[in-house]
């Protein structure tokens, strides 16, 4: 069977397809119209950094050359992997705009009670606290950054000048018992700068924008101490973003249940269920799911003495793993990996499925540029990760930005590194082009109908690896320097991270899981476009402007607090679908008595569910409320959504992929046993309910409490930690479990790639030679 014409570009339009596609169409431009807008509104409206602060005495405090060259040092030393700034980062060190906030208050109000009455604070009486108290709030709330120069009353320029020396100390000497090493890529020049850079970041969460009554970040962090509260509209737009949820989920099922639940009587396409000999570009797969096997192993491997460090911070079981391996390095290796070997997973799988899609064709010299791709690859990934060592051990130093760690979270990779990364993306997806459409009259074909609205499962397949490619490229704004803000910073950080997980990726997602259904006849070309038309259309609407929600508290705009929360609400609407639809699709596989992919679709639907819950249920539809996420950011509430939201939703669907292109590979061969495979997903599973029952809730919910008590300051603290440790013990179990359930999914992919292994490499692992295969001997 060919990808001709006919089969995909039917005489009969589906004519609620054919709404839709134009409905996602205008969904597309004015959504990213409407964020290209919110962009231009975030650069004029954020915190800006004054030349200089100096005192009454017109002392020169810090400038803004300090400040710039500080926040190139927070990057440098991957402080961002350690601890968070605006509650981005890792939530095992301080966050340190609210601890330095912290700091700056108290010693304000410290100096300020010594000067009005020679007292220190702890010795005043009530009311005298009270007063130096509002005193202290009122110094901090009126500075006003908006001007060139920036004088401090005295208690604040006394405060700044001792927490500044503080920090800059702190940054260069270790101190095991938080588990921290020195920042070794800082001199004591640049640690100086890099406190400079944190002092300014926490005096954007306390000192007011003009004209209103809250600070550059919606007085967020919360600290009572500085007068920081949540503001009229966090609240207000947090009670609107439920109501439009409860409207959104009316509409959403009604749309559903009257035009894209129809019975099912449409021509099936089962352009997948003929198992067709493997092209030599298939053959060349296996190397990228060993990879990401190793990979995920790696990453597991970083988690598990990562968590450790959380319960003894000064070694690992005895040995001082510190010194050799930082808690940043592990940590970007295990936030790093993920993003890899699902990429990898995805990588494989399209251009292995891609030339069975074209019914086995091949277009001339693919096998030799899918090799490419993976050498490419695998050199990007080494040549990163060990940069991203060096850099932060400071054997990197002048070249650390293009070379070393960029010291962002989850696209730490240096600069010269990325842009390796974006050349393979885009070549992935010029290979799925090749694939698809094999010759060039396929190819025009294909082009012709994609321009003229003939648009097909296939087009939306190679959409989704060209919106990959191409928004990842935002994440290297500017390309050859550091942004001197960190809110810009931030906010391109996102496009990434954001909209490749929630817009990208989804999209990805529903393009081939539908496909597969289609191709296995499981359901009709024309149901299966109705509901991906539809999902994506939703994806767009939420996952583009619902960015915002990452932009409460870094300074933006205060606009993201209700863009971020009406449209971030909107991504578990698809969510819901993607039940549905899993619900639907287990009945009609349980109805298959004879089903090659159950496997596979047990990954997938899988994928839904965690889907459901990870970015759902602990996403959009809890912790996105701006007064939720006013006091839960930077907890360990948000791990429960980036775990399940990252491995549950998209890995498991990542190794879905995988275990459908085993299961094609091994195409009429009898022993393809589905055992190893199960019993990896249930452990994958256990471990994933085990995380969250016994270390992300018991910690999470005493942490939130103690935000609402206390502040963020002290529940990000060893002193809170501390607390927690039995809990923080508690994670070892899910970790035994996950683990398990790599390694049998590790051995599974070495065995059921064996008939694409070369002869040297069988014989390297296997004794026996493979049976013989009858597609072959037919």
């Amino acid at each position: 069977m060919t990808l001709e014409v006919e089969r995909i570009d039917p005489p009969m339009q589906d004519a609620v397809s054919a709404v839709l596609k134009w409905v996602l169409l205008a969904v597309a431009i004015v959504t990213f119209a409407l964020l290209a807008w919110a962009t231009t509104a975030t650069y004029r409206l954020a915190p800006p950094q004054p030349d200089r602060f100096t005192g009454v005495d017109g002392a020169v405090l810090m400038t803004d050359a300090d400040i710039v060259a500080g926040k190139g040092g927070f990057q440098k030393a991957d402080l961002m992997d350690y601890g968070s700034l605006y509650g981005m980062g890792s939530y095992y060190g301080e966050d340190y705009t609210a601890s330095t906030l912290v700091r700056l208050g108290t010693v304000t109000r410290e100096t300020i009670a010594r000067v009005t009455t020679g007292k220190a604070f702890a010795s005043l009486s009530s009311d005298q606290q009270a007063a130096a108290t509002t005193v202290m709030q009122h110094d901090l709330q009126s500075i006003d950054l908006t001007k060139a120069d920036v004088v401090l009353p005295q208690p604040v320029a006394a405060a700044l000048v001792s927490v500044r020396d503080e920090i800059a100390k702190a940054l260069n000497v270790a101190d095991p018992a938080n588990g921290w090493t020195p920042a070794y890529s800082l001199d004591p020049q640049l640690a100086r700068q890099t406190a400079d850079f944190l002092v300014f970041s926490a005096l954007t969460t306390v000192a007011r924008r003009p004209g209103v009554t809250w600070s550059w970040t919606e007085n967020w962090p919360y600290e009572p101490l500085v007068g920081n509260t949540p503001t009229t509209n966090t609240f207000k737009w947090t009670w609107i973003s439920f109501c439009f949820t409860f409207f959104a989920f009316g509409v959403v099922l009604f749309i559903y249940e009257f035009f894209l639940n129809d019975p099912d009587d449409a021509p099936m396409d089962p352009v997948l269920s003929i198992f067709h000999p493997l092209t030599p570009s298939q053959k060349r797969i296996w190397k990228y799911f060993l990879v990401v096997a190793a990979l995920l192993l790696v990453q597991i491997a970083a988690g598990t003495i990562m968590a450790h460090s959380y319960y003894d911070r000064t070694s690992f079981y005895g040995y001082d793993i510190n010194r050799l391996f930082p808690f940043n390095f592990l940590r970007d290796v295990h936030i790093q990996a993920p993003i890899v070997w699902i990429g990898l997973s995805w990588i494989g799988a399209a251009l292995f499925l891609a030339p069975a899609i074209a019914g086995g064709q091949e277009a001339g010299g693919q096998h030799w540029l899918v090799d490419l791709l993976f050498w490419v690859t695998l050199f990007i990934v080494a040549g990163a990760l060990i940069g991203d060592y060096l850099g932060i051990m400071g054997v990197i130093n002048k070249d650390w930005f293009w070379f070393g760690n960029q010291g962002l979270s989850y696209i730490q990779l240096g600069r010269f590194w990325q842009i390796g990364f974006f050349i393979g993306l885009a070549l992935w997806s010029l290979l799925v082009m090749r694939a698809l459409w094999p010759s060039t009259a396929q190819w025009r074909k294909a082009a012709g109908q994609f321009w003229t609205g003939r648009i097909r499962l296939e087009h939306l397949i190679w959409a989704s690896t060209i919106n990959i490619a191409v928004l990842y490229v935002f994440g290297m704004i500017p390309l050859t320097g550091i942004e001197k803000s960190f809110t810009l910073t931030d906010f391109w950080r996102w496009w990434v991270v954001h909209l490749w997980v929630e817009q990208s990726f989804e999209f990805f997602a529903a393009a081939i899981s539908a496909y597969l259904l289609m191709g296995v006849g499981l359901v009709s070309r024309k149901l299966a476009e109705r509901a991906t038309y539809f999902e994506i259309i939703l994806i767009f609407l939420g996952g583009v402007i619902g960015t915002g929600h990452h932009l409460y508290w870094a300074g933006g705009p205060s606009m993201w607090v209700p863009m971020g929360s009406m449209f971030s609400f909107i991504e578990v609407l698809p969510l819901v679908l993607l039940i549905i639809e899993a619900i639907n699709h287990y009945r009609l596989i349980k109805a298959h008595q004879e089903f090659n992919y159950r496997l596979a679709y047990t990954y997938v639907i899988g994928a839904a569910f965690w889907n459901f819950v990870g970015a759902g249920v602990f996403g959009g539809g809890t912790l996105n409320a701006p007064l939720v996420n006013y006091y839960e950011h930077g907890t360990f509430l948000t791990l429960n959504h980036a775990h399940t939201a990252l491995f549950g939703a998209f890995g498991e669907l990542a190794i879905g992929l995988i275990y459908f292109c085993l299961r094609y590979i091994h195409a009429e061969r009898p022993a393809f046993s589905e055992t190893l495979g199960l019993w990896a997903f249930w452990l994958y599973n256990g471990g994933l309910a085990l995380w969250i029952l016994l270390n992300f809730f018991p910690i999470g919910w005493p942490q939130l409490d103690a935000v609402y008590e206390h502040g963020l300051a002290y529940a990000r603290s060893s002193a809170f930690y501390n607390t927690t440790l039995f809990w923080q013990w508690m994670r070892l179990p899910g970790d035994v479990v996950f683990a398990a359930g790599a390694m049998l999914m590790a051995w599974d992919f070495i065995v059921k790639l064996r008939p694409l292994y070369p002869q040297s490499i069988d014989r390297l692992i296997f004794r026996k030679p493979l049976p013989a295969d009858p597609q072959a001997a037919a």
